[in-house]
């Protein structure tokens, strides 16, 4: 593997600050590659980082809200003695026996 610049600013560095000997443009060279490496390889860093945290954020916004029902059971009226079994949502209060109102719908796993 061969020392080459990939990206054309350290090219036109290296072609600036050339100075003909051998040994100078030698480690010059050296320097610019070690450098450019670096730039590259915290681009690409920051760019997955930045995707990563996207791609969460959208995940996320396009997650529902799991939360727990409301369970309740009343023994049944009649001959048979069936029982109503209700699962509700936890907002979602009205008409509930024993459980007080709330206005908002709560958010998040209760």
């Amino acid at each position: 593997m061969g020392k080459e610049l990939k990206l054309n600013e350290f090219h036109t560095l290296y072609v600036t600050w050339k100075q003909g000997i051998p040994w100078f443009d030698h480690l010059l060279l050296g320097l610019l590659v070690w450098i450019e490496r670096w730039v590259i390889d915290n681009r690409i860093k920051t760019d997955l980082d930045t995707a990563i945290e996207q791609f969460h954020a959208e995940v996320k916004a396009v997650e529902p809200d799991y939360v727990t029902p409301i369970y309740t059971e009343q023994p049944g009226e009649g001959s048979f003695g069936v029982s109503e079994l209700r699962l509700t949502a936890p907002w979602y209060r009205e008409g509930l026996e024993g459980v007080e109102a709330i206005t908002e719908p709560s958010r998040g796993v209760s």
